[in-house]
Parts: C-alpha cells; structure tokens; sequence
C-alpha cells in the first residue's frame, strides 16, 4: 500500500472549534509548564496544539481521515481550503 502524500496532507480544515479550543487551552498550558520546567518535549507538544488549533488542521487528523470541523463554523466568505 502506497502512501499518498497529496491525498493524505491536504490543507482542508479538520478541527472543529470545540476542539480547537482544547487544542488552545493544552497547548497554552503545556507551554506555561514548560517555561517553569525547562522541559523541551512539553515545549514542542505545546507548540504543535498551538499551530494546529491556529490553522483548523491537524494533519494526524489528516492522515486517519478524521474530521471535526462542521459547515456551519464557516465565517461568511470563507472557504474550507487554506
């Protein structure tokens, strides 16, 4: 079986906003820790919640085909594309 990159790493968002919101809140408070322990990993944990509640796209979420992002939390105008 053949990994396809283009099917597979597509920019659609896939982060709904609820998640997004958790996404926010860990990686906020991953990073604060990480600041007061001097812990890399739990500074790259927080970075990468962060990125990826900042874009609505998570490309693990990507990769298995899951999808939380919902129609209706599209602003007026927007597209679901990048």
């Amino acid at each position: 079986m053949a990994f396809e990159f283009k099917t597979r790493f597509n920019l659609e968002k896939n982060v709904g906003r609820e998640e997004q919101q958790r996404r926010y809140a860990l990686g906020s408070i991953a990073l604060l820790i990480s600041v007061f322990t001097a812990s890399v990993p739990l500074l790259l944990l927080g970075c990468i919640l962060l990125g990826t509640a900042k874009m609505n796209w998570c490309p693990v979420w990507s990769g298995l085909g899951k999808n939380t992002f919902e129609a209706s939390e599209m602003k007026s105008g927007e597209t679901r594309l990048h």
